[in-house]
Parts: structure tokens; sequence; C-alpha cells
């Protein structure tokens, strides 16, 4: 505990160190404070940056969602003592009258021994009696808890005033679907053959049916080792995009998943791409380099795993539901305020 307390801590003072360089009066804001010396020589924020600016942007972030949790939960605490107030009860009270005591009666013996034959144990049933009915208790609270917390949450504003950190994901060389007008651009990094990346992907087109011409979508890929029709499946997306059809082929290889090579040159000439320049684009790796130029941008920023999204520059790692997606591209347009609601692993 105190361990991890600690590195936190020094983790923060050095994260704000380098988002105050240009604040700090008497030293130049392009070089930013020192924030080590190594046999003399004086290193600065900016010269951090430039070297570590994946692993800074992945700290910073780390400390915000920290922030972020804390902020999640002053406010469940502040609105409950509030509610209390009003109530004229303890919180503990008001929990009692309004959670606890709306809570059904404990399962009856048959409908336990019915859960008990799904439970993965060789003890007997009159065993884990106990602890089934815990478990129960247990998960009934929450839910009613959960259920309790929403409508007093419903009955307030929450607006977020806690800023996000943010990258600039450069575009170039990069197929971009919406225009570069559009006041939201979502940049995935992902896998063709990514069973997560798959999921999100519907969430990704309803999103762009309902946004269309206020959100831009970006592709850039990071295929996975572990999976070994990802490379070319990449590349064959860009060998499309080279004949000018890249999100009609994107969109072909999420709809049917096959990414046999056959089978992604057969893609090529159902879209009626010229199937002699697809091949040959193709079996050379002519799209190679630049498939493994996004790669080594996606370990710049230290992603560990696909999907993994920014957008406007906010990072979200893991896959994401239209809902999901839909509140970030609201506070991004503007249209609702950053609430506390949490947003999942991101």
């Amino acid at each position: 505990m105190f361990r991890t307390t600690a590195i936190l801590s020094l983790s923060s003072v050095f994260i704000l160190s380098l988002s105050s360089a240009e604040k700090s009066s008497g030293i130049s804001s392009t070089a930013g404070p020192v924030v080590v010396e190594v046999d003399g020589v004086k290193l600065t924020a900016a010269d951090v940056e430039r070297k570590k600016s994946g692993s800074l942007f992945q700290a910073r972030n780390t400390f915000y969602q920290a922030q972020r949790k804390a902020v999640e939960e002053f406010v469940d605490d502040y609105l409950l003592e509030r509610q209390a107030e009003k109530e004229h009860l303890t919180v503990a009270q008001l929990i009692d009258k309004h959670v606890t005591s709306t809570l059904p009666k404990d399962p009856s013996e048959e409908s336990l021994r019915v859960y008990f034959e799904g439970v993965q144990t060789t003890e007997s049933f009159e065993a884990v009696r106990p602890q089934i009915i815990e478990h129960i208790r247990q998960a009934r609270l929450e839910k009613a808890k959960a259920a309790y917390f929403k409508t007093i949450k419903n009955d307030a504003v929450i607006a977020l005033r806690l800023p996000a950190p943010r990258v600039p994901v450069s575009l170039k060389d990069t197929p971009l679907r919406g225009g570069r007008d559009a006041k939201v651009t979502i940049v995935e990094y992902a896998d063709f053959e990514c069973p997560a990346c798959q999921q999100s992907q519907p969430g990704l087109d309803k999103l762009e049916t309902e946004y269309k011409g206020k959100v831009a979508f970006a592709y850039k890929d990071v295929p996975l080792p572990m999976h070994s029709h990802a490379q070319k499946a990449a590349e064959a997306a860009h060998c499309a995009g080279a004949q000018g059809k890249y999100w009609e082929y994107h969109d072909k290889l999420f709809a049917t998943r096959q990414l046999d090579v056959s089978q992604l040159k057969e893609h090529a000439r159902s879209l009626g791409l010229d199937a002699k320049l697809f091949d040959k684009c193709l079996d050379s790796g002519e799209q190679a380099e630049l498939v493994k130029s996004q790669l080594a941008e996606g370990q710049g920023y230290k992603i560990e795993g696909t999907p993994s999204f920014f957008i406007n520059g906010r990072f979200f790692s893991g896959g994401m539901t239209y809902d999901q997606l839909r509140v970030i591209v609201d506070e991004e347009l503007g249209t609702l305020p950053a609430t506390t609601a949490p947003l999942g692993n991101f």
C-alpha cells in the first residue's frame, strides 16, 4: 500500500512539474524546468517530453483516472449526505430506508438448491449454503444501491470540470472518413483479426450514421503478434486504399472476417478493384512499412491492446459500446457536459 502511494505521489509531482513548464517564471518556456541533472548536465521537462512523450502521456492519463475516480466517489458521498440531510436522517439510516429495507427475502430452499447446481464445488449443499445466501444478499444489495444512486444522480445536474489529458495524433498517411472539418475526430488503433475490435465496429457504424458530418473516423493498424492474419489484412486494406477504396475494403474485412490471403484477394475483386495491381501490391509487401510505422506509433503511445481510441486526443483503452462512444462525442460537441458517470476501463 505504502509503495503504491509513494509511486503515485512522486509520479504526480513529476507530471505536474512537466505540465507547469510554461508557467514557470525565470525559466525559458521552450525548455521547461530542470527535472534531473546527470554529471552536471541539466535536463529539462522538454528533454524528457521529446524522448518519452508516450510514457508521460499515459502517466498523465493514469493520474487523471485516479483523480476522476476520487471525484466520482466524492460526488456519491456528497449526494448521499445532502439527501440524508433533506430527510433528517443519517446516511446509514437513509441507506436502510431506501435500499436495505427494499431487499426481498432470501430465496427458498428449492431456489437455493437450483443455484447450487450451477456452482463448481466438491462440497455439499449444506456446507456452501451460507456462502450462497451471503453472495445473493450482497449482489442484491449492490444492485439496489446502484439503482438508488441513479435516482439521486438523475435529480442532480453534475458537470465534471476536471480537464482530461490530450495528445495530438498525426493523421499523415491515414485514411479519414467524415471530413477534416468535423468537430470530433475518432482515431482507432486496431487489428482486423481482434474479436474486441469486431465487437466495437457496430457501435462505430451507428455513430457514423447518427453523427454524420460531425464526427470523422480514422483507422490505424496495430496488428498483434498472436493474430497471424492481421498484418496482411492491414496491408490489403492499404492496397485497396491505393485504388481509392480503403473504407469499402475496411468494412468488408469487418463484415466478413475472412482474412486468408486468397480471401483478401477475393474481396478486392468483389469491390471491383484492379486485381492485377492489388495482387502485386499485396504479394510484394508494398504497404508493409506503412503498417509497421503505424504499429510503432501505437507502441510509442504505450498502447497495450486493441482497440484503443483517441477521441479529440483523449485516450480510451478497450472495446467501447455505442452508448459509451455517444457520451464522449456529445461532451466533445458541447451538447452534454462532462459527467461523473463511470465510462468503464478508460
